[in-house]
């Protein structure tokens, strides 16, 4: 299945029924009277976010949605039957904006949510409701009310609890592999992950989603690389997992670009809390794993982990730290008593 993040669509609700203008005719009733029922009240447009769906890529082939209008009355003070909702199911996570994008009409956070996004046109009255006392048979009546209608955009944010970054090829498709059963394409080239991808890791009894974006570069609030249309899938995340390449020429640098990247994003992704890690040590040895260790603190200004997510080195300790983020405790997760920041890694 594709993965489709944003679609425009239009909708309108049903409009309402017209009344009726109908006269009693029954035998041995001297004086019959007016009789005529009012029309029935349009369809809503109703949305609901629903479990199961992570793409919004039925919107591309459907774009036009229209609710019944209701239907007209009749005689015997009969009233026309109101259209039916009609309800567009949307995935957990879809933000309703308007046509300009300026505006947030309505955000779906949990499964189940229903919103009425456009009401249907009530029902026009019939005659019988316009009797009055000198004004024993009146013909006029009611057309029913116009429904509402509008352009709006889709825009799916994927809801996961950590989120990954980094630069193109800086391990996020092997990590989240390595931690939950998300596979996503790992390759030796940059870009490999070109849409977001959600996994469940299993740690210490708890359970959090991941979610791993495509890699960021320089200029990508400008439209540099695939660009930062992306970012909007961790904008609610609680922690940021920050991977860094232990192969580049210059980790610190490295660093630097992606958290450029999220200030010029804005949202407050820029001031998340992160976990960092040196990633792919399985190649270097421990003398320059420390010394590239000690540069990136000095430019993150937070503790960094050694990791490799192909050697399942420091795995435990990144989930530790991610969970340990994540809790409102100040102890760290860890099962022994020390701290966090005393676990060892060792190479294989």
């Amino acid at each position: 299945m594709h993965f489709l993040d944003q679609a425009k669509i239009f909708v309108r609700s049903g409009a309402g029924g017209g009344g009726a203008v109908s006269f009693r005719r029954e035998k041995f009733i001297e004086y019959g009277g007016p009789d005529g029922g009012n029309g029935g009240k349009g369809g809503d447009i109703v949305f609901e976010a629903v479990p199961g769906l992570n793409t919004l890529i039925d919107f591309r082939y459907t774009q036009h949605f229209r609710a019944p209008r209701g239907q007209g009355g009749s005689g015997s003070n009969r009233t026309g039957a109101g259209g039916e909702d009609l309800v567009i199911k949307v995935p957990i996570g879809t933000q309703i904006l308007s046509e300009d994008k300026e505006h947030v009409l309505a955000d779906f956070t949990r499964a189940g949510q229903r919103e009425v996004f456009l009401r249907g046109g009530d029902g026009g009255r019939g005659n019988a409701s316009y009797k009055t006392s000198t004004n024993r048979a009146p013909r006029q009546h009611g057309t029913g009310w116009p429904g509402d209608e509008a352009w709006v955009w889709l825009r799916l944010k994927l809801l996961a609890d950590a989120g990954l970054v980094g630069l193109p090829n800086a391990g996020k498709s092997t990590f989240i592999n390595a931690v939950t059963n998300a596979q996503a394409k790992v390759g030796a080239y940059a870009f490999t992950t070109t849409r977001p991808q959600l996994g469940v890791v299993r740690h210490r009894e708890r359970e959090f989603v991941v979610a791993d974006i495509p890699g960021l570069i320089e200029g990508a609030a400008e439209g540099a690389g695939i660009g930062d249309r992306f970012l909007g899938h961790i904008e609610r995340c609680r922690v940021l997992l920050h991977l860094v390449d232990a192969n580049d020429a210059d980790v610190a640098e490295s660093f630097r670009v992606v958290r450029d990247e999220l200030a010029a994003y804005g949202a407050g992704l820029a001031d998340k809390p992160v976990v960092v890690a040196l990633n792919k040590i399985d190649t270097l040895d421990e003398e320059l794993i420390a010394a590239l260790s000690a540069e990136l603190e000095a430019a993150s200004d937070a503790q960094v982990i050694p990791l490799s997510g192909a050697a399942g080195i420091g795995v435990d300790w990144v989930l530790d730290r991610l969970l340990d983020a994540m809790s409102e405790e100040s102890a760290p997760v860890a099962a022994d008593d020390e701290g966090e920041d005393e676990l060892e890694w060792s190479p294989v």
